[in-house]
Formats: C-alpha cells, sequence, structure tokens
C-alpha cells in the first residue's frame, strides 16, 4: 500500500536566518511527512547574503532534520510554487497583531488561487517572538552587538555574520 506523503512550505528570505524561523522550521518538520524550506528571491530586495550562502546556512542549520529539504524560487507567487512542489499546506508565522492581519489577507488571496491548499498560522514562544532578520540587522554596530545577536542566531548563521561585518 502506498502511503501518500503529506508536505508543507515555508518561505522566506532568511537574510538572515534566525531562531525564529528555526522554531518554524522544526515545528514544521514535526508537522509533515516533508517540509520544504524556500528561500524566495524579490528583485526589488537588496539581501545581506547571496542565495547560495543563505542555502548553504540553511542546510548547516537544519541538518539534523531529516525530512527538511532546501530549495528556492523566483518571480512566483509562494501559493503557485507550493502546487507545483505538491505541497498541501504553507506554513505563516504569526508574532504580532500585524502580522495576523497581513497573512489573514494573504490566506484569503491564496484561497482565491488555490483552495486546495491550506495555511498553517504557527506562533513563536515569547522570547523569540519579537525577533526578526531585519531586527538583527538593526542591532549590528554599537559596541556590543555581537554579544547582542548570538541567542537570536543559529551557530552557523551567527559566524558568518561576524565575519561578514568584520570586514567591512
Amino acid at each position: 500500500m502506498n502511503k501518500k506523503i503529506v508536505r508543507g512550505v515555508y518561505a522566506g528570505s532568511f537574510d538572515p536566518l534566525t531562531e525564529g524561523h528555526m522554531y518554524m522550521i522544526r515545528e514544521g518538520s514535526k508537522l509533515f511527512d516533508e517540509l520544504i524550506v524556500a528561500v524566495g528571491i524579490n528583485p526589488e530586495k537588496s539581501y545581506t547574503f547571496n542565495l547560495k550562502l543563505r542555502i548553504d546556512l540553511l542546510k548547516k542549520s537544519t541538518e539534523d532534520l531529516n525530512n527538511v529539504i532546501i530549495s528556492h524560487f523566483e518571480n512566483q507567487f509562494l501559493i503557485k510554487y507550493a502546487e507545483q512542489m505538491n505541497c498541501k499546506y504553507i506554513i505563516r508565522g504569526i508574532r504580532s497583531e500585524s502580522d495576523y492581519e497581513f497573512e489573514r489577507r494573504m490566506r484569503n488571496v491564496n484561497g482565491d488561487m488555490n483552495n486546495n491548499i491550506s495555511t498553517v498560522f504557527l506562533m513563536p514562544p515569547r522570547e523569540i517572538s519579537e525577533i526578526s532578520s531585519s531586527f538583527i540587522k538593526g542591532l549590528v554596530g554599537p559596541e556590543g552587538w555581537e554579544k547582542m545577536i548570538e541567542k537570536f542566531l543559529p551557530k552557523p548563521v551567527y559566524d558568518t555574520l561576524i565575519e561578514h561585518y568584520r570586514k567591512k
């Protein structure tokens, strides 16, 4: 008897990958047989790390999660990418009321495009709920910034970020 694989997708820019993202990835890997973690490429956005490095850091940070697949997509709606990858679920994080409003609207628009793919909302624990990639980048610079951001990043990402900013 063939077992049907339940696949979900979690997408983001992951620039840089944070412990908030890792929470979502770990939880998603428990929910689904396979979780695709997809780096979305937005040509309008300026990135700290190039695509290859973001993918490498995701792979290093998730190497203990056997059912996680790292991928990327460009110039495509996430719902269409999920459809193409045979995903039945999209995972999205909610950290605040404004996240909820945005994600609720996005879920409804996605439903208009494909109502066979469901959105699963997860809320990270309090100690990492305020953290975002832009928040981390905003902490870089003042004295002691290295210690300040350490707890919010996976070790491979922390080491790479420190090296990146020390070269500047």
